[in-house]
């Protein structure tokens, strides 16, 4: 198969508010009150966490069959420890993003438990967003500045 690009944008609302689209959908990502936000939907790092428990879910599904899995439910439980004095203040030594992410897969099935121990290891392995934050990802920026007011 040849390499197929995703595409979304991000666009800064009112405060902190972001409207996110990609192939015609839309999410809004915001802060807590607490974080000078509005409360209008997750914040970026709980998205980050709903995207990987998201994606293996789906990889769950669609590598049941073929593993001869019977999947009956799959669930995921995520949380990942953040110190904001990284992102917020750029403490010396601090990361801006999670320390660590702890994922808690639960599974019923009527396989045989070995296998379904093997089938959890192949879910972790081939999810394409556990791949990403485990090996991490180039991100080439590039960019303009655009000059002037906007006109209203």
């Amino acid at each position: 198969m040849a390499i197929h690009p995703f595409r979304a944008e991000s666009v800064l609302g009112e405060g902190m508010a972001v409207e996110n689209a990609a192939r015609g959908f839309t999410v809004t990502a915001d802060e807590p009150k607490t974080m000078r936000g509005t409360d209008t939907g997750m914040n970026p790092v709980e998205m980050l966490l709903c995207a990987l428990g998201s994606c293996l879910c789906i990889t769950a599904r669609y590598l049941a069959r073929p593993s001869g899995i019977d999947l009956q439910e799959f669930r995921v439980s995520m949380e990942g420890s953040l110190d904001p004095d990284g992102f917020i203040r750029g403490k010396e030594g601090v990361r801006s993003g999670y320390q660590e992410i702890r994922l808690n897969m639960t599974i019923r099935s009527s396989s045989p438990r070995d296998k379904v121990e093997t089938f959890l290891d192949l879910v972790k392995a081939r999810c394409p967003v556990s791949d990403s934050l485990l090996q991490g990802v180039p991100i080439r920026t590039g960019g303009e500045i655009l000059e002037g007011e906007i006109s209203r």
